[in-house]
């Protein structure tokens, strides 16, 4: 393509350049632009794409004579997918802007933001992508990097559509309806994903970057963490209170303060004195620790007596400064200044693996949790500050915080193995969590547990995520549903938010439901920030105590379905929970609901989200539907319906036409694993069921792939009366 207009935005547009399209499968289409003349950067994923004939493809690719358009159609409806003007194609070598309409309004995806719905609001919103240590705010971005987003066409086929750049980049939605693609470097390397389901789109978008990753059973109970115990005896309290009340939970998480002076692989042996015992009478009892660890490390212990910097100094793994050859040097937890590892270079992988080996001797831990990964610098670009050039301070900035690449990050000028921070920034916490997940598997000699904070496309094939640093607020527990949704369509079924909020003091009433909802998140935990007041499940009391552990129970008891559900999406690479939109994607009224979601296709969860409610407005779509607790069949079907919601109870319906595998409760997985199954069996109008269970010793490695697991396939028919 040659540039034909005389308009430049920028300055320094590249003419010609090259339009690519690859048919990789019948149901994916590559196609990017790119500077045939130059090298750009490109994002470090493999992506395998067997080649298909157009003849075989569920696609059509068309250009107008004059190429001046491209468009991109769905061959068994004739819907356009993808409609380009050219003439609005801006390719210069720190601005590349392309513009499409797309079929509807249903746009789902996007982040790592906040997003107030789910199904986007397209009147001129723009988000910005780069990833960044904020708080949850809205419009902001924030840890992660997903410009993938799907659309649900009018007719009710659904599509997918990635944009692999990892630069600085926003996005606008616009009313026509039509999206607004702008980054600052690399190229546009887009891949279409046919669908036709919702459920088809994300199993073809994770079979090209990578299935989720098969997580231990153990991973699935609930957990307990908090940053501020300060002391293993106030550690040590909490555990016996929640025993006191039989509260179930499997996992303790150590945050920052369990080391010593907030130094990565040491401990604090004064107020942690006994921590490694400690840890080993927990694994005992049939729990599980998760320790954290920070990427950076401080330069200014006393020479000889801080072994990871010294290693790390030896082996040459930072990230440098723009002359390619001194450590960048910023500021952050440890005192005095830190540098920062470079996980894109294959010797800081050898030096992290080491260090993480070795930690397993000293704190038997089961798992690591990978913070502050975007990379964070608690200053604005790295000591002295910035030059002025323009891979610092570009001609256009994406519509991101505070308009500034080097804010509490690292100056774009550093150097990384990979390249420029400029292209590299947000594939820190990416290429930090794959060695993570490989050491852990060392380590442990079983499946690995790594929850990393910074995401980008791909994360979910070694890593589970939070939605980080969230408040003790209504929003917050209301908006958790969204991001739990979009995190299940960015290929990383393993999420959560912190229950009952991490920054701020929670309340009775918000903990409490937010226990209630934070019982059916996939990855549970409830976890608090220093300074703030506890808000464990056993702090407030006998009656708190009681209905936290009601709704921990029920969770208890459907693990079996649960994890088949994570087997299926390791396997398939679909979702694990799913909106209403997802399995009635016909019915127009479920395209915005995200108040209510689902485990798998059968199981519906309805939590009360906000404050001094006793009530839930349920809509239940097009089905039988049973109430969890009484096993009644709901009268309801395409419509609305209040149901009652005491603060004892959150709203929890199965839907017919399934068989959930349950096993009976136990306050840890290691326990209840042992304990009798049972099934729920809910059957349609016709009178039929059909569900599986998936079960396996529940934390080996590849028990998939060695076919070292039981798989059962269940169905009912009341015709006959036999399962």
């Amino acid at each position: 393509l040659n540039k034909r207009q005389a308009m430049s935005l920028f300055g320094n547009d590249i003419s010609p350049i090259v339009l690519e399209v690859e048919f990789q499968t019948k149901d994916r289409l590559r196609f990017r632009l790119y500077d045939p003349n130059k090298q750009r950067f490109e994002v470090p994923l493999k992506i395998n794409g067997p080649g298909v004939t157009a003849e075989e493809a569920n696609y059509e690719v068309e250009f107008s004579d004059d190429s001046t358009r491209f468009t991109i159609k769905r061959k068994s409806t004739g819907t356009v997918l993808w409609d380009s003007p050219l003439v609005g194609l801006f390719f210069s070598n720190q601005f590349l802007q392309i513009t499409t309409t797309v079929p509807s309004t249903s746009v789902y995806g996007f982040g790592e933001h906040e997003h107030p719905t789910f199904k986007h609001n397209m009147d001129f919103v723009t988000y910005g992508m780069f990833s960044r240590d904020q708080a949850p705010t809205s419009f902001a971005n924030l840890y992660g990097v997903h410009p993938f987003y799907m659309c649900v066409e009018p007719d009710s086929n659904a599509h997918g559509v990635l944009l692999l750049n990892s630069n600085a980049q926003d996005v606008t939605l616009s009313p026509n309806p039509s999206l607004t693609f702008r980054t600052i470097g690399g190229i546009l390397d887009f891949y279409l994903f046919l669908g036709p389901t919702p459920e088809n789109v994300v199993q073809q978008y994770t079979e090209a970057i990578g299935r989720p990753h098969m997580p231990a059973y153990w991973s699935l109970g609930f957990q307990l963490s908090r940053w501020g115990y300060n002391s293993l005896d106030v550690l040590k309290e909490t555990v016996a209170r929640m025993k006191h009340y039989d509260i179930p939970y499997d996992e303790r998480h150590f945050d920052i303060d369990y080391m010593e002076r907030r130094l990565d692989f040491t401990y604090d042996k004064v107020n942690f004195a006994g921590l490694p015992e400690f840890m080993k009478e927990l694994k005992k009892n049939g729990k599980h620790n998760v320790v954290i660890l920070d990427p950076f490390i401080t330069k200014d212990e006393e020479p000889g007596t801080y072994r990871p910097y010294e290693l790390g100094q030896e082996m040459g793994v930072w990230v440098n400064n723009s002359d390619g050859v001194t450590p960048a040097v910023g500021q952050a937890w440890p005192p005095g200044d830190s540098v920062f590892p470079d996980y894109t270079n294959p010797r800081t992988v050898e030096w992290w693996t080491q260090l993480c080996l070795e930690f397993k001797d000293v704190l038997d831990y089961d798992g690591i949790w990978i913070v502050l990964n975007e990379p964070s610098n608690f200053m604005r670009g790295q000591r002295p500050g910035c030059a002025d050039n323009e891979i610092n301070n570009p001609p256009y900035t994406p519509s991101i915080s505070d308009r500034s690449l080097a804010e509490k990050t690292l100056c774009p000028d550093s150097k990384t193995y990979l390249g420029d921070h400029y292209n590299t920034h947000s594939l820190f916490g990416w290429s930090q969590t794959e060695p993570t997940f490989n050491v852990v598997q060392q380590a442990t000699g079983k499946r690995a547990f790594v929850l990393s904070r910074s995401t980008f496309v791909g994360s979910g094939k070694h890593g589970g995520h939070w939605l980080g640093d969230n408040f003790s607020q209504w929003k917050d527990l209301r908006r958790s549903v969204v991001g739990i949704l979009e995190f299940n369509l960015f290929g990383i079924p393993y999420i959560g938010a912190d229950i009952c909020g991490f920054n701020y003091n929670t309340t009775y009433e918000l903990c409490l439901r937010w226990m209630q909802l934070g019982s059916f998140y996939p990855f549970s935990r409830n976890h608090n920030a220093i300074g703030n007041s506890e808000q464990d499940p056993a702090v407030f009391g006998d009656a708190f105590a009681k209905i936290s552990r009601a709704a921990l129970r029920i969770r208890y008891s459907l693990l079996p379905y649960l994890y088949t559900l994570f087997y299926e999406s390791h396997v398939h690479g679909g979702t694990v929970v799913r909106s209403l939109m997802h399995e009635f994607t016909s019915d127009q009224e479920t395209h915005g609901i995200d108040t209510a979601f689902l485990w798998g296709p059968a199981f519906m969860i309805a939590p009360v989200l906000e404050e001094a409610t006793r009530s839930v407005t349920v809509y239940f779509p097009e089905a039988q539907w049973f109430d969890y607790y009484t096993v009644l069949p709901s009268a309801w079907k395409k419509n609305y319906a209040t149901v009652s919601a005491p603060l004892n109870k959150i709203p929890l319906y199965i839907r017919g036409g399934y068989i959930l595998p349950q096993q009976a409760p136990a306050t840890t997985t290691t326990e209840s694993r042992l304990n009798p199954f049972g099934l729920i069996i809910a059957l349609d109008e016709q009178g039929q069921a059909s569900g599986s269970l998936f079960w396996d010793d529940g934390d080996s490695i590849d028990t998939i792939e060695k076919e070292n697991y039981f798989l059962a396939k269940y169905t009912f028919s009341k015709v006959s009366g036999n399962i």
